[in-house]
């Protein structure tokens, strides 16, 4: 990302002494640290969440290739029919009829 060599940091790290001072130095780099630390696992977190989102359209895709070309194969074996819904979203569910109790003695 930032292109920045080992004479680059010597130069910040002297800067740093000379305008924060020997007794703060510490402290503020462990803050910087944990701070780049947290900024590094949101990057890779939102990474993996883009990563995801992108499988997931492609398994979408897929799937509705899927469903299109059974689609096709179904109708090209079996012609349509009154009697035999062509697809899935055909089929109607009705409810079952109620059993009939039987008096057993």
């Amino acid at each position: 990302m930032f292109d920045v060599g080992f004479s680059e940091l010597v130069l910040i790290a002297v800067v740093a002494l000379i305008v924060i001072g020997p007794e703060r130095l510490p402290k503020v780099a462990r803050t910087i640290g944990a701070i780049v630390g947290r900024m590094q696992s949101y990057i890779a977190k939102v990474k993996l969440e883009v990563e995801r989102e992108m499988q997931f359209e492609d398994l979408k895709k897929l799937q509705q290739e899927i469903q299109s070309q059974s689609t096709q194969v179904q109708n090209s074996i079996l012609p349509p029919s009154p009697q035999m819904p062509v697809s899935q979203s055909d089929i109607k569910l009705e409810e079952p009829a109620p059993l009939k109790k039987s008096k057993l003695k």
